[in-house]
């Protein structure tokens, strides 16, 4: 645009992806991006409603006009097969998701059909059915720009106003807004999608290890809530947000300690709705490397798949040589007596893999690893860098307890470990290191902004 200008071309700019412009937002916090969801809700509070969406192109407001079409114009014009295209179709299952404007518009008013979720606001119960694809799912279009923000944003507000005779709350926009924020952080960043030259990401000194890379993106962790989940995204393109937590808790600072990078650029690939802001700053959030540092906080790849799919439907979709497993073993079938494993026909370390890490011990060194890094990132006050190197996840006290990876106990000395809905918070750090360390990537990002 500035080239344009200089050379005397006129451009005409729209905002047409987002809600707000976002440069408007900036300037209304003081030249820099709002880098809490707090603070955005504030600075966004204080603004005008967004504009309206654009009225629907219709046929009387294009009347007169006429494209003739030549017999063979879907031949030279027509959106090309995925075999001219050059992919491999054998084998290939039915698409999950149809794409389009007018499956977007459809979507959105079986969306919105959903009254009595509107009328009684909150947030919809998570139910193992959640996992699942929904045919009121909206992300993919929004990502594509199959469905405009601001006609679901209005939408949804004339609705609520219908229903409650009020005004809507903000919060009743949370999707949007967390869309809008991540767009926001990652405006006159151009590396946010790195940790190199990235300003607001704590530098964590994370291991390379392409071996295991490789099984967590192939779903052979030997965890069956993680491996359904990546099975369920390179099948289908969409996973639900909190099975996305999971797996990226699961390969960043829960479990195998490998860089946030390397999860983005999965999703990247595989995720229908993945965006290069949202996705960034989603990866960056669950591994603690920016907008988030309660890093004592982490999902247990059994416990936490147990709570959202008890039943273990979910596993027996997406990894079907499990399906026969019984509930009481299907999240950890490496627990099963060896009588259940061979009705099930499946021996575990033959026909399903065995667990590849020890999540009880890898989560205590991987949560003592991360406080060693805040710890050291509170007295540091330079340039963003590569901190002092902490403990290595390779070290031999990772064997302990294998038989249970979710043990509640194992050696490590980070004291009492307590199980709680999935979570593992580490009763003698967890009140203490909340306080301690939720202003410091704050005082980091204001160094550097």
């Amino acid at each position: 645009m500035a080239m344009c200008r200089e050379m005397g071309i006129s451009v005409v700019s729209r905002v047409s992806h987002t809600l707000y412009r976002l440069e408007s937002i900036i300037e209304k916090n003081g030249g820099k991006p709002p880098l809490t969801y707090h603070q955005f809700q504030t600075v966004v509070a204080s603004m005008d409603s967004p504009p309206a969406a654009e009225p629907r192109i219709t046929a009387r407001a294009i009347e007169g006009i006429h494209t003739p079409l030549h017999d063979d114009h879907d031949d030279r014009f027509g959106v090309p097969t995925l075999e001219e295209l050059g992919f491999d179709t054998e084998g290939l299952l039915p698409p999950v998701w149809t794409g389009g404007e007018s499956e977007a518009l459809a979507r959105l008013e079986r969306h919105l059909e959903r009254k009595a979720w509107v009328a009684s606001f909150g947030r919809p119960k998570m139910t193992p059915q959640s996992l699942q694809a929904s045919q009121t799912g909206l992300s993919p279009y929004l990502r594509f720009g199959c469905l405009s923000t601001r006609l679901f944003y209005y939408q949804l507000t004339d609705l609520y106003k219908k229903i409650k005779k009020a005004c809507p709350p903000l919060s009743l926009h949370g999707q949007l807004l967390w869309r809008e924020f991540f767009y926001c952080a990652a405006t006159n960043n151009p590396n946010f999608d790195r940790m190199n030259g990235n300003p607001i990401c704590v530098q964590i000194p994370w291991d390379r290890n392409p071996e295991a890379l490789a099984k967590w993106a192939t779903g052979q962790t030997g965890f069956p809530w993680i491996d359904a989940i990546m099975t369920q995204l390179r099948e289908e393109g969409w996973i639900h947000h909190l099975a996305r937590h999971a797996v990226a808790c699961f390969l960043t600072r829960g479990d195998l300690w490998i860089s946030w990078e390397e999860g983005m650029k999965v999703f990247e690939e595989l995720l229908l709705d993945a965006d290069w802001s949202v996705n960034a700053g989603m990866w960056m959030w669950l591994s603690c490397s920016s907008f988030f540092q309660q890093f004592f906080h982490c999902y247990c790849p059994v416990r936490f798949g147990r709570k959202a799919d008890p039943n273990g439907d979910y596993i027996r979709k997406y990894l079907p040589v499990l399906k026969n497993f019984p509930a009481k073993y299907i999240h950890e079938p490496w627990n099963a007596p060896e009588s259940v494993q061979r009705a099930a026909r499946c021996i575990v370390g033959k026909e399903y893999s065995l667990p590849m890490v020890n999540h009880a011990v890898a989560s205590r060194i991987n949560i003592e690893r991360m406080k060693q890094v805040y710890q050291q990132l509170s007295k540091y006050r330079g340039p963003p860098g590569l901190l002092a190197a902490v403990p290595s996840s390779q070290q031999p006290n990772r064997q302990s307890n294998t038989n249970n990876p979710c043990s509640k106990y194992g050696s490590g000395g980070l004291g009492r470990i307590k199980q709680e809905e999935g979570d593992i918070v580490s009763d003698q750090e967890g009140k203490e290191n909340n306080h301690k360390h939720h202003h410091t990537l704050h005082s980091l990002n204001q160094q550097h902004n």
